[in-house]
C-alpha cells in the first residue's frame, strides 16, 4: 500500500481574519499579565481564540508572528526613551588610537606571542614616532632597540639614513629643544644600526 504524505496544517482564510484582528501582542502575551477590567472580557476573548490557533500556525508564520511582536516592542522603546529624553543612539566603543596598538605590537613582538604577527603599519608608526619620548614612552625604548636589530631591507635603510640626517642637524648647531631631547635615543639608534 503507497504512503500518503502528510499536509502541513494550514492557517484556514477565517483563522487569518481572527489573527489579523488580534494584535501580535495579545497572541504571545504571558498567561500571568493581566489586562485592565473593561479590555478583559473583549481580550480574555481574543486570547482564547487566538490560543486555539496558535498550536495550529506553521513554525515560519509563529516566527513572522514573533518578528511582528519584536518590532512593535522596540518601537515601544523608543517612545519610552524619547519621552524620557534619553537618545536612542548607542555610544559606539571607542577606537584605540594608532600608538597604543604600535605599542601593544611591539609588547607583543617582545614577548614572543604565537598570534604576533608583522604589521607594516605599526612598524612604519614605530620609526617614525620612535625619538619621541612621549608617543614611545622610556619602558618601550629598550624593547624597541632590540626589535630594530632585527629590521632589514628598505626600512633598515631609510631609518638610518633619517638618524644621519638628524644627527647633522643636531650637529649643526639646532638649538631646538626637542631635538636634543631626542639626541640621546638618536645615537642609540645610530649605534646599533651602523
Amino acid at each position: 500500500m503507497a504512503k500518503q504524505k502528510r499536509k502541513a496544517p494550514e492557517v484556514t482564510k477565517k483563522k487569518c481574519k481572527k489573527l489579523k484582528k488580534v494584535s501580535v501582542e495579545e497572541i504571545l502575551q504571558a498567561p500571568d499579565a493581566k489586562p485592565d477590567e473593561e479590555e478583559a472580557s473583549l481580550e480574555g476573548l481574543a486570547v482564547s481564540q487566538v490560543q486555539d490557533t496558535v498550536p495550529q500556525l506553521s513554525p515560519e508564520e509563529r516566527r513572522v508572528l514573533e518578528r511582528k511582536q519584536k518590532k512593535e516592542r522596540k518601537k515601544e522603546e523608543k517612545r519610552w526613551l524619547h519621552k524620557a529624553g534619553v537618545s536612542a543612539v548607542q555610544a559606539q566603543p571607542a577606537k584605540r588610537s594608532g600608538a597604543e596598538l604600535a605599542l601593544d605590537y611591539l609588547c607583543g613582538w617582545a614577548q614572543k606571542h604565537q598570534s604576533w604577527r608583522f604589521q607594516k603599519t605599526r612598524q612604519t608608526w614605530l620609526l617614525l614616532n620612535m625619538y619621541d619620548s612621549d608617543k614611545v614612552p622610556e619602558e618601550h625604548f629598550p624593547t624597541l632597540l632590540a626589535y630594530l636589530e632585527g629590521l632589514q631591507g628598505k626600512a633598515r635603510e631609510l631609518t638610518l639614513k633619517k638618524a644621519e640626517a638628524l644627527m647633522q642637524e643636531l650637529d649643526m648647531g639646532g638649538s631646538d629643544a626637542a631635538l636634543k631631547e631626542r639626541a640621546l635615543r638618536l645615537r642609540q639608534v645610530l649605534q646599533l644600526l651602523s
